[in-house]
């Protein structure tokens, strides 16, 4: 007998809810590093950060910290430190929205990188995705303008890394619970937080760059909360985005990840009173086009969400014999 799949409960409405409050912390987070960017070294956050975050997820996994392949996670981690490295570096530099909206290519890259690394199918209109992503990024960035900066390659680079680190989970760690996963990234920020702070402290700090080359800072109470805040704000993140595809189908949860892009708009509009131009506004609607048409436009087979239907097997054709002749 064939084994019969698993059902998987469908709790769309829990899913897309749940993806919506993530992102929308999730930008209130990214707002908050930049808005505490001049007081603190990032190495400090990193650190600080993980050391809140990382008894909590202890907690959450229950002691079950062991991984399946530690050495794919250990490359996972690093990508994903080196995509926060890109793009908490431009926050202070960029406004929250235009980092937000190049970072968003991630996606795209991801469709890019699952044809080149791993062989995965990828049809004539996830290619006209791509296309469309990432003419979105060069109106945003504009690099034939006066006023474009390398600066602004940043989040672009993080997006990259973050499609890497994608493709990484993808192929190798598809099998390891979420929250291990966020545990041992957690780790590995404490690890690349101690490094920075040590090289800072050997070589000559650099008041120019304090976010980046910056000592340890005093800490006040306030500051604490703020920390501790940030802590929790990543481990909720960390749940909430794990929770969230549990519970409804991913191309539809990862289509309201997209409502990160309006909720870091409103976020720089009201902390940091920037407000993005035409082009901006033009550039991230077609980033997230590309993004949400590299979703819908997966084939078939490569949507769980959609299963197939089973047909009824086929009996064999079997010629019918000639009725009995009636005895004479």
């Amino acid at each position: 007998m064939a084994p019969v799949a698993e059902e998987r409960p469908q709790r769309t409405g829990l899913g897309v809810a749940t993806i919506l409050i993530t992102v929308f912390a999730m930008a209130f987070g990214d707002a908050l590093v930049k808005a505490v960017s001049a007081d603190f070294s990032l190495w400090q956050i990193y650190v600080l950060r993980s050391a809140f975050a990382i008894p909590l997820l202890v907690l959450l996994v229950r002691g079950a910290v062991r991984a399946r392949a530690p050495g794919w996670i250990a490359l996972r981690s690093l990508f994903l430190m080196l995509m926060w490295l890109a793009f908490y570096g431009a926050l202070p530099l960029i406004d929250l929205a235009v980092v937000a909206a190049a970072y968003y290519s991630g996606p795209l890259f991801i469709t890019l990188l699952s044809a080149l690394l791993i062989g995965e199918p990828v049809g004539p209109r996830r290619w006209c995705a791509v296309l469309l992503g990432f003419g979105g990024v060069l109106v945003i960035l504009r690099p034939d303008g006066d006023a474009f900066s390398p600066v602004a390659l940043l989040p672009v680079l993080s997006g990259l890394f973050y499609a890497l680190a994608a493709v990484v989970t993808r192929a190798k760690c598809h099998q390891e619970k979420p929250l291990v996963l966020s545990l041992w990234l957690n780790l590995g920020f404490l690890l690349f937080g101690l490094l920075g702070s040590a090289a800072v402290a050997l070589l000559a700090p650099d008041p120019a760059a304090p976010f980046f080359l910056g000592p340890w800072t005093a800490m006040d109470a306030r500051d604490w909360a703020v920390i501790a805040g940030l802590g929790l704000l990543i481990v909720f993140i960390g749940a909430g985005t794990a929770k969230a595809y549990q519970c409804g189908p991913p191309a539809v949860i990862a289509a309201f990840d997209y409502a990160y892009l309006p909720f870091a708009v409103a976020w720089g509009a009201l902390l940091f009173a920037e407000r993005p131009d035409a082009l901006t506004l033009l550039g991230m609607a077609l980033i997230a086009g590309g993004g949400l048409l590299s979703l819908w436009a997966r084939p078939p087979e490569s949507r769980p969400d959609r299963p197939r239907p089973s047909r009824p097997a086929l009996r064999p054709w079997r010629r019918r014999s000639p009725p009995p002749a009636w005895p004479s």
